[in-house]
């Protein structure tokens, strides 16, 4: 979901970009971490693909993730688009600081990916052919 009006993302159409992707249907879920009050971190598999969502929202502490990517099926390679939070972004004085940025991920691999106060992030990772 997009929390303002549509209008107000046009000058960010590469950011926006995730929620033009992102499944609606679902044929699994893995909570990657999770704190209640502080911060949660989900993957979710798009329906009838070998697709995945990772989605992280976070309290008012910067924290830094360690995501596992061992959900992913053994031997199949993927490309992980990351959206997350710049390293000045801030909830109250920087909020709209945000880096993409792509990477191959197979089931063995590992990511540590900061999360801004007030902030998250979310990624799209994709089988490639």
């Amino acid at each position: 979901m997009a929390a303002d009006t549509p209008e107000n993302y046009n000058r960010f159409p590469d950011a926006f970009q995730f929620i033009k992707d992102v499944a609606v249907d679902w044929s699994e879920s893995k909570y990657i971490e999770a704190e209640p009050g502080d911060f949660i971190t989900v993957a979710r598999k798009a329906k009838g693909t070998n697709n995945w969502f990772v989605g992280n929202v976070n309290g008012e502490t910067s924290r830094t993730s360690n995501i596992d990517f061992s959900f992913l099926e053994k031997g199949k390679k993927y490309t992980a688009t990351i959206y997350a939070d710049a390293k000045d972004a801030h909830y109250k004085t920087n909020p709209q600081a945000y880096t993409i940025k792509k990477i191959a991920v197979t089931n063995k691999s590992k990511l540590s990916q900061l999360s801004a106060p007030g902030g998250g992030y979310a990624i799209s990772i994709i089988e490639t052919k």
